[in-house]
């Protein structure tokens, strides 16, 4: 899912906003792969109605996809590999590095980087105290924000809802949840799915927000700590046009931080310091390695069901963490899809949320793959 915690940085930068408020406008660097690019059945985003499906690493076997057209298969080494250390396969993995991407050194770090890592780090730091302040309420109330951030705010309203438009719920819902997501501290609505729709757009390429073809940890986390690589790769935003026009994803884009910042004082004031640490740094903890664990292990580790022509995996343990977002290769062949578990072992919470609320009348126009569409994505024996 895939997850994302900080997007690029702003013209001008606010160091006291977590998120970007616009990215400046810089060219993308130029593909030296060729893209190969075909319909999809249904719209994933509201801006783009293409998939586009690159060859990251030049080489490995053909696979046939939806339309009949080939891409080829980025989990398998070229002889080449051996020849340069920035190459290696991730353990117990199949999947070869492409270029190992070191953010630490070697380049010039901005106020959002900075911060980034500082928001990261002290969340880190806070769940150090976690063994020395338990008492079950700290720890129900970390629960309850698991579910209410994780599931409804991250898999169901940023990803499933925003993200891919899978279902419609009405607006004041629509922005429940997505305030829900707020708390999780993984960035405003709109750059989250603008990141999120980019990686779709360009999935396990070179001009993938976090793909592991950099590496495993550049794929996990390290990816949001340089907050220009995604405008070096993908250039100025113009796929959340949806979001940009509607005010009140403006307003939290704008004052994102406060929010999260609010929510420690309720908590400070309910049950005093065992309730920040483990309602905002165990949780909050919890739920970012999850959400990165989307983006990392699940195009690193499990099985392909589906002809995708990327690195996305089928990992039933990330599944179960993560509300049903491990079911990945699922979600990349049927990007639409309100229900990523497509099979019936294949638990998924938040599909089970959305159908409740379908049938209860909240939720409508829920989309599913149908039997054509999955013929269509199934590897031809």
């Amino acid at each position: 899912m895939a997850a994302l915690l900080a997007p690029p940085p702003p013209t001008k930068v606010n160091p006291f906003s977590f998120s970007a408020h616009r990215r400046p406008n810089i060219k993308p660097a130029k593909s030296h792969f060729p893209i190969i690019t075909h319909k999809h059945q249904e719209s994933a985003y509201d801006a783009r109605n293409i998939r586009i499906t690159q060859n990251p690493l030049n080489y490995g076997s053909k696979r046939k996809i939806g339309n009949g057209k080939s891409t080829i298969a980025a989990s398998i080494p070229s002889p080449e590999c051996g020849k340069d250390p920035s190459f290696g396969r991730i353990l117990l993995s199949d999947v070869v590095v492409k270029r190992r991407r070191n953010v630490y050194w070697g380049r010039k770090w901005n106020s959002m980087d900075v911060a980034t890592v500082g928001v990261v780090v002290a969340m880190h730091l806070l769940c150090l105290f976690a063994p020395f302040t338990f008492n079950w309420g700290a720890l129900w109330v970390a629960f309850g924000l698991y579910i209410i951030t994780g599931l409804l705010g991250i898999t169901l309203s940023f990803h499933r809802h925003l993200s891919h438009r899978s279902f419609k719920i009405p607006k004041w819902l629509e922005y429940f949840f997505a305030y829900c997501g707020v708390q999780a501290l993984q960035g405003n609505p709109i750059d989250w799915v603008s990141t999120h729709r980019y990686h779709h757009q360009f999935c396990d390429s070179e001009k993938d927000p976090h793909s592991p073809i950099e590496g495993f940890w550049f794929s996990h986390m390290n990816w949001l700590f340089d907050t220009n690589s995604i405008v070096k790769k993908c250039g100025k935003p113009n796929n959340v046009g949806d979001l940009e026009k509607q005010s009140f994803y403006k307003f939290l884009q704008g004052t994102y931080i406060f929010h999260p910042i609010a929510l420690g004082a309720l908590l400070y004031a309910f049950g005093g310091f065992p309730y920040i640490v483990w309602g905002l740094g165990v949780r909050i903890v919890w739920v970012y390695h999850i959400t990165w664990l989307v983006n990392s292990a699940c195009h690193v580790w499990g099985k392909q069901e589906w002809n995708t022509g990327d690195l996305s995996r089928n990992n039933w343990w990330v599944g179960v963490l993560a509300f049903g977002e491990g079911w990945h290769n699922n979600h990349h062949a049927f990007e639409y899809s309100a229900r990523h578990g497509l099979k019936w072992w294949q638990i998924d919470m938040t599909w089970y949320v959305i159908r409740f609320l379908e049938a209860i009348g909240l939720a409508t126009d829920v989309k599913l793959p149908t039997s054509a569409q999955k013929q269509k994505m199934a590897f031809i024996n």
